[in-house]
């Protein structure tokens, strides 16, 4: 399997567009306070996945995932009504549904055998 191939990755990618896309049109100060932070959490989820899925060891794997959940849950802090109540609740459900993913990911991990991990490698 290919990192490109994971829904969650596909998922965290879109999300981090979709804040990039908001914090872009930010005037200087909220996009060096508020909006600098945000994106950064937001390319983290992916970012994060894509390190784990890189590594060799299981464990480092998992690790790694939980610190994309942090992020993916920081991106869930509203605050200073800086985006509308409709694009919160769009955000809100695309994190909750990443979340899902990424914990099913995480509980994946590891389970599936090494020679299977090695064949999908060699594709």
């Amino acid at each position: 399997m290919k990192l490109e191939e994971l829904q969650v990755y596909q998922l965290s990618m879109d999300l981090a567009e979709k804040f990039w896309e908001i914090v872009i049109n930010w005037d200087y100060f909220l996009k060096d306070t508020i909006g600098k932070q945000l994106v950064r959490a937001a390319d983290s989820i992916a970012a994060n996945v894509s390190e784990g899925f890189g590594r060799f060891f299981y464990k480092e794997n998992r690790q790694l995932c939980y610190y994309s959940r942090g992020s993916l849950f920081e991106t869930k802090t509203k605050n200073r009504k800086l985006i509308s109540e409709n694009q919160f609740e769009i955000f809100s459900n695309d994190i909750d549904l990443i979340g899902k993913k990424l914990n099913g990911y995480i509980n994946s991990i590891g389970k599936q055998s090494s020679i299977d991990l090695l064949q999908s490698n060699d594709k």
